[in-house]
């Protein structure tokens, strides 16, 4: 099978790359990021990067139209650019969706789409299901413009389902693991990752009583493959996570544990960290009998083991 896979050269693309070429399947990378994660794939004779952007409409439409499975991960992604560039964020998440389901449409190949835990919002009916409503904060935070983004992804994707075109979104649920994008940015466990490494104090945004369920990486890769494969998970959303929750200083301290690590865990004010424009959910965990269901596949890598796993690939970076 030829996959191309959008965001190829990222965390979660990389990952799967090396999902489908281990099965003896052809990946072709689309990605404007360096490909630094992909790097132990440079000479594989399966698999090659194109460094142009998802909104360069006459390079993806020859990709897709050599493609026999398109997964649509590329996005602008990380609480820093929700915050701090809410115009890029809609651009690409929107636009480019658009892009590769119109480039899909008349080639008829199946998508399988990026989406996120993030589009249930601030909704405290958990677990979520994935029928369960999206509840959003005010458009004037830009905190909410990641989630709007990849909901109207969503919308698109259902659209063209509607017209014919074989689409699965899936919706991630804290995806973690080796290859997570660089240290002190973006995701909770990158940044206790950096504090940890230098022996700083891990920073819990308020009391830390949030509570996530965090996906390692393997897991959320044998969904994502199976959703590529799987007939019957064609037109769904599919939550792709752990029912796992743990809260965010719990998980501090587990990765202080784990590291052997002196560095303590302590509270700073939501404004010292975000200037303006956030606001944080309480709890996020989703439902998973949809995923066990349709994709055949349970988280297997319990919190812990999977930060042992983490922690030891950065620090031997």
């Amino acid at each position: 099978m030829r996959v191309l896979i959008t965001g190829g050269a990222g965390f979660v693309g990389s990952h799967l790359a090396d999902a489908w070429l281990a099965r003896g399947d052809e990946v072709t990378a689309l990605d404007l990021a360096p490909d630094t994660k992909v790097r132990h794939l440079r000479e594989h004779p399966g698999f090659k990067v194109v460094r142009a952007s998802v909104l360069d409409r006459d390079i993806l439409e020859g990709l897709v139209a050599r493609a026999d499975l398109v997964y649509h991960l590329a996005a602008v992604v990380g609480v820093e650019h929700y915050v701090g560039d809410p115009y890029q964020v809609l651009t690409v998440n929107i636009n480019g969706t658009q892009e590769v389901l119109t480039a899909a449409f008349r080639h008829q190949t199946k998508v399988v789409f990026a989406s996120t835990s993030e589009v249930y919002g601030r909704n405290t009916r958990v677990p979520f299901d994935e029928d369960s409503d999206r509840v959003l904060g005010s458009t004037a935070i830009d905190r909410w413009c990641y989630a709007t983004s990849k909901a109207a992804g969503e919308h698109f994707c259902f659209a063209f389902a509607r017209m014919g075109l074989p689409v699965v979104v899936l919706r991630y649920f804290n995806v973690y693991g080796p290859r997570l994008d660089q240290m002190d940015r973006g995701r909770v466990v990158t940044i206790f990752m950096g504090q940890l490494l230098r022996g700083e104090p891990l920073t819990v945004i308020g009391d830390g009583a949030q509570t996530r369920c965090f996906t390692y990486v393997d897991d959320a890769v044998r969904a994502t493959v199976a959703a590529g494969l799987r007939p019957e998970a064609v037109g769904r959303a599919i939550n792709v996570g752990s029912d796992e929750e743990v809260s965010v200083r719990e998980l501090a301290a587990r990765m202080v544990r784990i590291a052997d690590s002196a560095s303590l865990v302590i509270s700073v004010p939501e404004e010292a960290v975000y200037d303006r424009g956030y606001e944080d959910i309480p709890r996020r965990v989703p439902a998973v009998g949809r995923m066990r269901e349709l994709l055949g596949v349970e988280a297997e890598v319990p919190l812990d083991e999977g930060l042992r796993r983490t922690i030891e690939w950065f620090k031997r970076q």
